[in-house]
């Protein structure tokens, strides 16, 4: 499983939606349950504290030991557990424990409770020291009479440690906490099952598109229900289905023009071969013929001869287009081998010199010498034509990046080079770099039967201007394929 693949998009999301509903779930419950934990606490001790300083009889004047044997009575009688009760009476000051103050009683509770808006008294929970308590403040009454009170500046103070609360409260986050991973646990099953139906028929479709990539166009997948991912599945058979038949007609139509092609270059051949027969008699007799009609048949004879190379690369093209093409390959001397290409066109050895060589002896190869000849002969004779003389042909040996050892061939010409916007369809068939062009010397299939010639050797061709605009550079790789003891 994919580190962020869609599967695993899907559990965390499956999962964080189980974490968010469960999270909130315990934290309402845990809100509800401390508050009632807490308002059941302080609703039973705020009551019990009243009622009993409603009893207490306040005697005055007021003697220490009185009020502190009250203050105990009413702390032993404390609910929900015992308290420590405080007394304040002016600069008086007792309580039922050890100290006669307490540092939990704040300011804001003994202005509360001594106000006289407020009889019952008041209470509040303070936190001291990361400890919980319930503080209570009432102020107390002198009784005159069976109905009749008079109020008095004694007020007692009830402080309830809370820590029982506390512990409650902390055992429900612990309860929570504790059942929220089982509940993640069993809430993966589901979201796994959730993914696998999901996924199912979104691997059957990257099957499917891996197989109609690699060329099955027949290739369907079958539709089950009627959701989304059914209506997918629709979607792509019908575009499969019409793509087998584009594909079909296209295959087709480029079948029937390779057949064309082949066939009209065959049947050319035949003529042609005969034409040029008499070509070249006319051309023995055109110094003998009056000048119109001798500039005629020297017009007649370089048409009919470009021609005839016409012919000849549409068969070796609709060779490569029908895979019929092979190689014979043999281990040859490569500086040998193209000397002979060059000299062989009448290349070498003129002056000025044309073309120029830069071979290292000794380097040999497995290739097909034919074809090798062809790419030769079509990237210095198209930096002729094209470019200017002198043309320079270098060899040399290098090594690819996964360690296949390379020949590398380069044609330069000393020309104008070719423009940037006509680098990437230089070899394409009949492809004019000068738009303005319109006849040339070539047939325009010179570069793209090159092409095809290196790629048939597993190798590569690619074209360039030279850094210093000097000229083009047409470099041909092609691995270095020897015989064992070979150099």
């Amino acid at each position: 499983m994919a580190p962020f693949g869609l599967r695993t998009r899907l559990v965390l999301a499956f999962l964080l939606v189980a974490a968010v509903s469960a999270g909130t779930t315990a934290t309402l419950t845990y809100r509800e349950a401390r508050n009632s934990v807490l308002s059941a606490a302080q609703d039973t001790a705020v009551a019990s504290f009243r009622d009993q300083v409603e009893q207490l009889a306040v005697q005055l004047p007021l003697t220490r030991q009185k009020l502190e044997d009250d203050l105990r009575r009413i702390a032993r009688k404390g609910k929900p557990r015992a308290w420590v009760v405080f007394a304040e009476y002016g600069n008086l000051r007792v309580s039922s424990g050890t100290s006669p103050t307490s540092t939990v009683v704040t300011d804001r509770l003994r202005r509360a409770a001594a106000s006289p808006d407020r009889p019952r008294g008041t209470f509040e929970r303070v936190v001291k020291d990361g400890l919980p308590y319930l503080t209570i403040g009432v102020p107390t009454v002198f009784r005159v009479g069976p109905d009749g009170v008079l109020p008095t500046r004694l007020v007692l103070y009830a402080v309830l440690p809370m820590a029982e609360e506390q512990a409650q409260t902390e055992a429900l986050v612990s309860a929570a906490r504790a059942g929220a991973m089982p509940g993640l646990a069993i809430a993966l099953v589901p979201a796994l099952l959730a993914a696998r139906s999901v996924l199912r028929p979104v691997r059957g479709l990257r099957r499917a598109a891996r197989s109609m990539g690699s060329g099955r166009l027949d290739t369907r997948i079958p539709v089950r229900g009627s959701d989304e991912l059914a209506d997918l599945a629709r979607t792509f058979n019908e575009s499969a289905g019409q793509l087998e038949r584009s594909v079909t007609e296209l295959r087709r139509a480029e079948e029937r023009a390779r057949r064309f092609a082949s066939d009209v270059s065959h049947e050319l051949r035949t003529p042609l071969t005969g034409m040029l027969a008499v070509t070249e008699v006319l051309d023995e007799d055109a110094a003998r013929l009056p000048p119109d009609t001798a500039r005629a048949v020297r017009l007649i004879s370089a048409e009919t001869g470009k021609l005839a190379v016409l012919v000849e690369d549409l068969m070796e093209m609709s060779r490569f287009d029908a895979r019929a093409a092979a190689l014979h390959t043999d281990e040859v001397d490569v500086a040998e081998t193209i000397r002979r290409t060059l000299d062989g066109r009448h290349w070498t050895g003129g002056h000025p010199e044309r073309v120029r060589t830069d071979l290292p002896e000794g380097v040999r190869a497995r290739l097909d010498p034919r074809r090798f000849d062809v790419v030769v002969a079509n990237l210095v004779g198209n930096a002729l034509r094209h470019g200017a003389a002198p043309v320079t042909v270098r060899v040399r040996t290098t090594t690819a990046a996964d360690g296949t050892p390379l020949l590398v061939t380069e044609v330069a010409d000393s020309g104008p080079g070719i423009r940037p916007e006509a680098l990437p369809h230089v070899f394409d068939r009949f492809y004019k770099a000068d738009a303005a062009r319109v006849r040339s010397t070539g047939s325009g299939l010179g570069l793209a039967i090159t092409q095809e010639n290196v790629l048939l050797h597993g190798g590569t061709v690619r074209a360039a201007n030279r850094p210093d605009g000097a000229g083009a550079v047409f470099t041909v790789e092609l691995p270095l394929h020897t015989a064992p003891g070979a150099r």
